[in-house]
C-alpha cells in the first residue's frame, strides 16, 4: 500500500510550506529543498508529478492493498537529493536520518525519530528509473518556464556563465592544426558516406569493422610527424 503523503500530521511536524531556511546559507542542500518546497506548494505541478509517479511506479501492483510502503513524496524527495547531490546511498542514509531540515521536508515531526534503513532506501529509489526521471524533469522544466515568463507570447531568455576547464591542448603549430582539421574532415566525410550508402571510403574501416578512421588517420599522422621532424620542431603530442 502506498500513499502520496500522509494526510494526518503528527505532533511536532511542520507543514512543508512553513519550513524556514537560512537566507544567508550558500550550501547546496537548502537550495534543493527550496525547490522541493516550491513544487509542493504549486498544487497543479505537484498533482502532475504524483499522478505520473502513481502510474509509473510498480504499475502491476495494487497500491491500495498490502502493508504500508514508503510514501511517494518521500521517495521523490530522496531521489531528488541523491540525483542533485550526486551522492551514494551511504551519504543519503546519513542525511535522511540526521539532517533536521531534510527530515522536516520528508514529513517527520520533532518527536518522530523513525530511522530509514539502508536497504529500504535502495529498494525504493530503484523504482525511479532514468526514463521516469526524464518525464518528471519535463514537467518541472515546464513549470519553471511558466514561472519566469511574464507573458505567454514572450520569448523565454536565459543566461549562463562559462568557465575554463583544464585540458591537454597541444602546441598550436601549423602542422598540428592541419592534422586536427584533416582528422575532423575524415570523420565527417566517412560518416556522410556511411549514411548515404557510398562505399568509396572502405579504407576508413579498420580490420575489426569499427568506423573510427584509424587507417587513414594513421597515414596522415605519420606524415605530420615526418614533416615536423624535418622542420626541427618537437611540439607533437
Amino acid at each position: 500500500m502506498r500513499v502520496v503523503q500522509s494526510l494526518q500530521m503528527e505532533m511536532g511536524e511542520v507543514d512543508i510550506s512553513q519550513i524556514k531556511f537560512d537566507p544567508k546559507s550558500r550550501a547546496d542542500i537548502p537550495r534543493i529543498l527550496k525547490g522541493l518546497q516550491h513544487l509542493y506548494m504549486n498544487l497543479p505541478l505537484r498533482n502532475q508529478i504524483f499522478e505520473l509517479l502513481e502510474k509509473e511506479i510498480a504499475p502491476q501492483v495494487d497500491k491500495s492493498n498490502g502493508r504500508p510502503g514508503m510514501a511517494l513524496w518521500r521517495i521523490f524527495v530522496c531521489g531528488v537529493l541523491r540525483l542533485d547531490l550526486n551522492m551514494d546511498y551511504d551519504r543519503l542514509h546519513e542525511l535522511v536520518n540526521h539532517h533536521d531540515t531534510i527530515r522536516q521536508m520528508l514529513g517527520h515531526g520533532e518527536f518522530d525519530k523513525e530511522p530509514y534503513h539502508f536497504q529500504t532506501l535502495e529498494d525504493n529509489l530503484r523504482l525511479l528509473p532514468p526514463a521516469l526521471l526524464d518525464k518528471i524533469n519535463e514537467i518541472v522544466v515546464s513549470g519553471g518556464h511558466a514561472l519566469v515568463k511574464k507573458k505567454e507570447s514572450e520569448a523565454l531568455r536565459g543566461r549562463c556563465d562559462s568557465f575554463v576547464v583544464e585540458t591537454n591542448v597541444h602546441y598550436p603549430t601549423d602542422i598540428n592544426l592541419l592534422y586536427d582539421a584533416m582528422r575532423k574532415v575524415i570523420g565527417l566525410t566517412a560518416n556522410l558516406c556511411n549514411h548515404h550508402g557510398v562505399s568509396d571510403w572502405r579504407q576508413y574501416l579498420t580490420t575489426s569493422g569499427i568506423s573510427n578512421g584509424s587507417c587513414v588517420r594513421r597515414k596522415i599522422r605519420n606524415e605530420a610527424k615526418r614533416v615536423q621532424k624535418r622542420s626541427g620542431r618537437n611540439a607533437w603530442r
